[in-house]
């Protein structure tokens, strides 16, 4: 377990650090949040290819409980509308969380043995696309509204040029092709650290 300390903490740190920038926003369809989460998916990549895949899943369950505390102390913090974290986003965001980041150790492993960047970036780029998806689904899709009905949510449902110039869309869709955005970009860049690490950790070794 000592082994696995150093990406536990690391995963905490990204999840706890997403969810108080997911507060603050970043431009009309961004939060400062979507800038942190994606290098969650970096760090389990690295404690995959370093300690495997049953290591990785421990170390993305960790994350996973401590989004759990993060919600739950959300929902008793109350904001101007309401909890800060509604049930439809505590819901939706754990789900995400846990099925994109359980996808992405099966797909790294299943690729670990190709050309060294192949692994980290195609699992991050369809992990990071199941992520967006189950998310802004469960969290602002009028399909969902089962879950919670008691909370309006309609904000997110209004109609406007999509991403502010296209066409006409619920706001929502918005915000999920702008997160989704910058995870593919950030999956692109963590290929470089994802190198770095590695080069070094197998020199030190060799």
């Amino acid at each position: 377990m000592t082994r696995l300390l150093p990406g536990i903490l690391a995963m905490a740190a990204i999840v706890l650090a997403s969810n108080i920038l997911v507060q603050f926003p970043f431009g009309d369809f961004l939060t400062w949040g979507a800038f942190t989460y994606p290098f969650a998916f970096l760090v389990g990549d690295l404690v995959n290819r370093f300690q495997g895949p049953r290591a990785a899943r421990i170390v993305v369950l960790a994350g996973f409980l401590t989004g759990l505390i993060c919600s739950l102390i959300g929902t008793q913090i109350m904001g101007v509308s309401g909890p800060l974290v509604t049930l439809r986003v505590a819901i939706g965001s754990a789900l995400a969380y846990l099925v994109a980041q359980m996808t992405d150790v099966s797909i790294f492993t299943a690729l670990r043995n190709r050309p060294w960047w192949q692994a980290p970036l195609i699992s991050s780029l369809i992990s990071s696309s199941i992520d967006t998806v189950i998310f802004f689904s469960i969290a602002f899709s009028a399909l969902f509204t089962f879950l919670e009905p008691g909370v309006d949510v309609s904000w997110a449902a209004a109609p406007g040029p999509l991403l502010g110039f296209g066409p006409a869309a619920p706001f929502w869709v918005s915000l999920a092709i702008g997160d989704w955005c910058v995870k593919i970009a950030l999956a692109l860049v963590a290929l470089v650290p994802f190198r770095i690490i590695i080069g070094k950790v197998t020199a030190r070794f060799a």
